[in-house]
């Protein structure tokens, strides 16, 4: 279904012209290609969402790299093509949202220090998904453990 949407958005930005949007949609669909080739499968729905979200992550971290350096030009891109891919994402959750999700996960755990945090991390990517980053849940889980 997704993969069928990434053609149809494919196909309209070509024919629109918009060369960014086609770029970043031939990326996603290369590298959804690329999962399949490599292990052999027809990936899922919620795999091109895994795939397309680590995609968004890439970009995200690459922001500061361009910030230091000052391409301004290149900055602005990037924000474009994050706020492609992320069309193809679920509803990022607010800070508050994932807050109140990993107080609900630590008592549910019953966790009480710091040294069990892998636990809260992986229960916590478990349950969110690509709704919410794993940088944003670390750094909430260090501060309600301390």
């Amino acid at each position: 279904m997704l993969k069928e949407k990434l053609l149809e958005d494919l196909k309209k930005s070509m024919k629109d012209k918009n060369i960014i949007r086609k770029n970043v949609i031939q990326m996603a669909r290369a590298a959804i290609l690329q999962v399949e080739k490599d292990k052999q499968i027809e990936v899922t729905d919620e795999q091109i969402v895994e795939i397309i979200a680590k995609e968004t992550k890439k970009r995200k971290d690459s922001i500061a790299d361009y910030e230091k350096s000052g391409r301004q030009d290149l900055l602005e891109q990037i924000k474009e093509e994050i706020s492609i891919l992320e069309e193809y994402l679920p509803k990022q959750l607010s800070t508050e949202e994932i807050e109140k999700e990993v107080k609900e996960i630590i008592t549910q755990l019953g966790v009480t220090s710091i040294k069990q945090m892998g636990l809260v991390m992986k229960t916590a990517k478990e349950k969110l998904g690509v709704a919410a980053d794993g940088r944003t849940i670390n750094e909430i889980a260090k501060k309600l453990l301390q």
